[in-house]
């Protein structure tokens, strides 16, 4: 019998496969030679070949350039005209995304006051305060003119003035002998000139400083006066119209006929501020203000003349008497005290009466113009008004600050008006003129 061999049989090498690193490498072609016999190793598995290890993440694709192979370059042809607005085409998103909103400039931070839109020029149709000057039949009121009550308060004020006139001009009358009745008489009719038509025109030239209006000024001046007496029911032919060359916003109601207002309302003004400006004067002319602040003016005036004709001798003698030293200043005191004395007391305290009176007109003064306003107002310039006004407080204002400026305080506050400048004031302030007009600009209910 055939003994199996001492050794376990030699596997055939799998073709192709890979050869153990630990197995024996035997030629091919030769028989083994048998050596010394070996102690039993028990076979082991043949190395099979392990699975091929693939990448557990997936492959990545290749990469491929991110902008597309550029054409070669051509040759520069003639480049066709840019035309404007024409820029590259926008890039869409494959998908639809909310674009948020960009603004083209940065936002301005909210403001505290209201913001208004552009105001059109005073001349323009389209402000806020124009008016339409186009009217047809016109009703003139059977009363054109009436006496309110501060036109006699007025009056009754200037009856001391007109008493200390009447003594000066029977004292000069003395002078003149037989004369001087007539010089008296006269005086007295002479009050009528106020209301006479070439006297008030030589008042309006030489004491006003007016002119007459061109004809491109009347052309603005006419239109808004008929609207403003139309509305007043008063006929706008027996007044003239006057104007004065000034920077400043005033307008001037005089003698019984003169309306005058200055080169600035005329030409800065919207027709409707205009228009109550001169309806405010009308006012004066209507209620009476404005002949009665006159007459008394005049009856006054010889009493005025003689005031300050005794002033200069005072003061010339006052001068003279320093020149004697204490002694002289003394004995002037004592006659001027004595003369003054004799005067109150043979005139039973009326000169006294003269010490207030200031006081007293100013009073008046301010209420006449407080009727004027709301006389404005009632015809329908209310608001227009109020505009005039601030403008007018505006004015003042600047010119307040170039005083302080040119005297040299413009670095500080400006200093607050006196009690006594305040009672001697012909107008209102501003805020108590704008208080009286509050009931005409609440809308209505």
């Amino acid at each position: 019998m055939t003994q199996p061999p001492s050794f376990p049989p030699e596997y055939p090498e799998p073709t192709g496969g890979p050869a153990h690193p630990d197995a024996a490498q035997v030629p091919p072609g030769r028989p083994p030679v048998p050596g010394p016999r070996q102690p039993h190793i028990p076979p082991q598995e043949p190395p099979y070949p392990q699975p091929s290890q693939y990448p557990t993440a997936a492959p990545q694709p290749p990469q491929y350039p991110t902008a597309a192979a550029q054409p070669p370059p051509y040759p520069a042809g003639p480049q066709p005209p840019q035309y404007p607005g024409a820029g590259p085409a926008p890039h869409y998103p494959s998908a639809p995304q909310p674009q948020p909103p960009y603004p083209h400039a940065a936002a301005a931070p909210p403001s505290p006051y209201p913001q208004t839109s552009a105001v059109p020029p005073p001349a323009s149709p389209l402000h806020p305060h124009h008016i339409d000057t186009a009217r047809g039949r016109v009703h003139v009121s059977s009363r054109q003119r009436h006496t309110d009550a501060t036109a006699f308060g007025n009056l009754l004020l200037h009856l001391p003035n007109f008493l200390c006139s009447l003594i000066v001009v029977a004292l000069v009358s003395l002078v003149l002998g037989d004369v001087g009745l007539l010089v008296i008489l006269v005086w007295l009719a002479s009050g009528a000139l106020v209301f006479h038509r070439p006297t008030e025109s030589a008042l309006a030239r030489h004491l006003l400083r007016l002119r007459y209006p061109t004809p491109q000024e009347r052309a603005t001046l006419e239109p808004v006066w008929r609207e403003v007496t139309a509305r007043a029911g008063v006929e706008g032919r027996a007044y003239e119209l006057w104007v004065e060359d000034s920077d400043s916003l005033n307008a001037v109601a005089a003698a019984g006929h003169i309306v005058g207002v200055t080169s600035f309302a005329l030409n800065r003004l919207p027709n409707g501020e205009l228009a109550a400006v001169m309806a405010h004067e009308l006012g004066h002319h209507v209620g009476g203000h404005a002949w009665s602040g006159l007459l008394g003016h005049w009856y006054a005036l010889p009493g005025r003349i003689a005031w300050r004709l005794l002033r200069a001798v005072t003061g010339i003698l006052f001068h003279v008497s320093r020149a004697f030293s204490c002694l002289g200043v003394a004995f002037f005191g004592l006659c001027v005290g004595g003369i003054a004395f004799a005067t109150i007391s043979t005139l039973y305290g009326l000169p006294l009466l003269l010490l207030g009176m200031p006081y007293a007109l100013a009073a008046v003064g301010r209420r006449s113009e407080l009727r004027a306003d709301r006389h404005a107002a009632a015809l329908g310039f209310a608001p227009m008004l109020a505009a005039v006004l601030e403008k007018l407080h505006q004015q003042e204002q600047e010119t307040e600050q170039a005083r302080l400026a040119a005297a040299g305080q413009g670095g500080g506050e400006p200093p607050k008006e006196k009690a006594a400048s305040r009672l001697l004031s012909s107008h209102p302030d501003y805020h108590t003129r704008l208080h009286h007009l509050q009931e005409y600009l609440q809308p209505a209910r």
